[in-house]
């Protein structure tokens, strides 16, 4: 391998004095590989990297992680602003998840210093007492490894907990089961637990999961998985497979979905959801008692086109949140003995909010909406009527829970300069901040956020966040973040904490958040606009709100950076391509570039409903359209490039982000830096540590203000 030399514009690294000591970026071996489809052939310069048993694959990422690390580690920004990102995180108590069962609260939190979430327990009622740590995964960390919490759910009565653990961000999931009066952990272990989504029944004598049966690290990874039973006590090896492919002849369905069998509090019924990367799931339903017994006759209720992306069942009471023909969502009530969706009743009809999720409380069933990105809050009473509960500020509502012999609900509020916080709310719609989770030392007195709209070029208005310091002056010359992702239907860049961000924020930066079409602000509409052949809104719709920022004066080309993580590689990768005037860097963090060769990794082929399926002439289509690395064209003068993979990742596979470096490295005429930033010991960044992602974070924020004319400077 061959090293790679950068023209003058590689001097930002410090000096000169230091050139001498950053090993070179090692070139990536070429060994073409062609592939015909529909006619048309394709080149892929680096498909060796597929291979991770290629003796040149870890010393290619080692090198290239060895030459970024000396550049990024002598940026003159680094240290201080990883300084600043450590004392913002650190003073931060981060909130994911709440949830009542019986006479406990459980709530995972990662505690203000802590490097890791921690599952804690809190005593209610006459029994109230100081809140226990139920599973600290940093206990289990060596000097070369980590363990993260993956996911929990407490038993009804909330004297068990079943729970998921993995190393090294890899989500590779092993259940583990506990007694929470004791903290014993009981003896059963369950290994391919990813996405088990646990199902307790009503008596918390046991739970319905689901596994996977692929190998890891093989595209058959999330393909044909099961659903089993597991009784508390027995032997987890023989859990009875109560549905997979074949095992039904009245249930057919293909290898990228999986089944997962839910059962609720006060029904004698269970539902059966077969489900894949789209958000509508095909539902269908039995009698409990027949499921258990391995005798289930299933009816169905909805398939994939009725597009029902939430359900509850209350008795014989099923309620169902569909977008079809109503895009933004309403709520349907049917029969689960005999359900009948067609004659289903509106219990909420379709209005201006999305509605996203469902919770069951004894007061009624509360309903997660959004605005545009701005979360709201709803609840369909016992008395059938609809109420608005007003939320404190405008934020993110990012979880709901209900117990369904409580009244109330508890709710995990947020926003841009609102620190996350769990929230109660009451039977008569008040709101109440629980104390839970601290208010941090932050003070953001001297920040502003605004909310503004920008127009894509068929007229579309596209919002847009930004974040900065009171007083900036709109003369074109401060360096700007705009990130976007645009996929899956999901929000993903609605009002979070600033937290880490502060840190460029107090730079002289703005940061800000394109909320593109794909994603699901404004419901399945806008979804779709970004979906498939339609995947050119979403890059598009990132290059309308640069260019308005721009011509506005917060930012210009010489100071403009994008962003995208995981599928926002897609979004920025084609943007990038496109526009490369436009901007002076780029980030892709665990970005999707190279979308043609989903076959290969073990997240491909679930993929498919949301990118089209490579053996369909209109889905290769929509494929090449969205694959940066085969779109990257030599001599062309691309801005500055960092890119961040971690080895252990399941959901974009290293090579995605590994190729587009080297085919980049290969193809500027820019002078300008390509970098491939590797963590080892990392994966996507679900089971990242707080340290990891502060320097992440810092290595982001300083290349940006070196790539950023005049910020080096500052």
């Amino acid at each position: 391998m061959k090293p790679v030399v950068y023209g003058v514009a590689f001097a930002f690294a410090a000096s000169s004095a230091f050139a001498a000591d950053i090993p070179p970026a090692p070139v990536a071996r070429v060994a073409p590989v062609t592939d015909t489809y529909f006619g048309e052939t394709i080149t892929d310069r680096y498909r060796w990297m597929e291979n991770d048993k290629d003796p040149d694959w870890l010393p290619f990422l080692k090198q290239q992680n060895a030459h970024t690390r000396a550049i990024l580690d002598t940026l003159p920004k680094r240290d201080e602003l990883l300084k600043r990102i450590q004392q913002l995180s650190g003073d931060i108590a981060a909130p994911a998840r709440v949830e009542k069962s019986g006479t406990r609260l459980f709530y995972q939190q990662r505690p203000a210093g802590s490097n890791n979430f921690k599952l804690f327990v809190r005593e209610l009622g006459k029994n109230s007492g100081k809140d226990r740590v139920l599973v600290d995964p940093t206990k289990l960390d060596t000097k070369t490894s980590h363990t993260s919490l993956d996911w929990w759910h407490p038993s009804p009565d909330g004297s068990k907990l079943v729970y998921g653990l993995s190393k090294d961000g890899s989500e590779d999931s092993v259940l583990y089961i506990m007694d929470v009066r004791t903290g014993e952990i009981l003896k059963e272990r369950i290994a391919n637990t990813e996405g088990a989504e646990p199902s307790w029944l009503a008596d918390s004598s046991g739970f319905f999961y689901n596994q996977l049966t692929g190998k890891v690290n093989t595209p058959e990874r999330y393909l044909n998985a099961q659903a089993r039973f597991h009784k508390i006590g027995t032997d987890a090896a023989k859990d009875p497979v109560l549905m997979k492919r074949g095992l039904d002849a009245a249930v057919q369905y293909e290898k990228i979905q999986s089944p997962y069998i839910e059962v609720f509090p006060h029904a004698d019924s269970a539902l059966l959801l077969l489900s894949d990367v789209r958000q509508e799931k095909r539902i269908y339903t039995a009698p409990l008692k027949d499921v258990l017994a391995g005798k289930a006759k299933w009816q169905q209720v909805a398939d994939f086109a009725d597009e029902v992306t939430a359900v509850d069942l209350h008795g014989d009471d099923l309620y169902l949140l569909s977008t079809k023909g109503h895009p933004r969502g309403r709520l349907l009530k049917t029969s689960a003995k005999a359900p009948a969706l067609a004659g289903a009743q509106e219990v909420v009809p379709e209005s201006d909010l999305v509605l996203q999720g469902l919770a069951r409380a004894k007061d009624g069933l509360y309903i997660r909406a959004m605005d545009g990105g701005i979360g709201k809050l709803q609840r369909l009473g016992t008395d059938g009527k609809v109420t608005s509960i007003a939320l404190p500020f405008d934020g993110t509502l990012g979880s709901i829970d209900a117990d369904a012999d409580a009244p109330g609900a508890l709710v995990i509020l947020s926003g841009w300069l609102q620190p996350t916080g769990i929230w109660s709310v009451s039977a008569d719609g008040k709101l109440a901040d629980t104390g839970i989770t601290p208010k941090p030392a932050i003070d953001v007195s001297a920040y502003t956020t605004e909310r503004r709209f920008a127009t894509a070029k068929d007229g579309t208005k596209i919002p847009y966040s930004l974040i900065y310091k009171k007083g900036l002056k709109l003369d074109g010359k401060n360096p700007a973040f705009i990130s976007a992702y645009g996929s899956y239907g999901a929000a993903a860049y609605t009002p979070s904490f600033a937290g880490r961000t502060l840190a460029l924020v107090d730079q002289g930066a703005v940061v800000g958040y394109a909320n593109v079409r794909g994603g699901g602000e404004f419901g399945r509409e806008w979804h779709r606009a970004g979906q498939l052949e339609n995947k050119p809104n979403t890059w598009r719709d990132l290059i309308a709100v640069c260019e308005e920022i721009q011509a506005k004066g917060y930012t210009s080309p010489a100071y403009q950076t994008i962003g995208g993580r995981s599928a926002g590689g897609i979004t920025m990768g084609r943007a990038l391509e496109e526009r490369p005037d436009l901007f002076a860097a780029v980030i892709s963090g665990v970005g999707w570039h190279n979308p043609l060769r989903y076959v290969a990794e073990q997240n491909g082929y679930g993929e498919e409903p949301e990118w089209g399926a490579i053996a369909d002439p209109a889905g290769f289509k929509a494929l090449k359209s969205i694959d940066s690395y085969q779109q990257v064209v030599d001599g062309t003068k691309y801005p500055a490039v960092l890119l961040t993979t971690g080895v252990t990742d399941p959901r974009v596979a290293p090579f995605h982000p590994a190729k587009m470096a080297a085919r980049l490295q290969a193809a500027t005429a820019s002078g300008k830096p390509v970098l491939l930033r590797v963590d080892f010991d990392a994966g996507h960044g679900m089971g990242s540590t707080r340290a990891q992602q502060d320097a992440e974070a810092a290595d982001t924020y300083a290349f940006i203000l070196s790539q950023t004319a005049g910020a080096a400077a500052k």
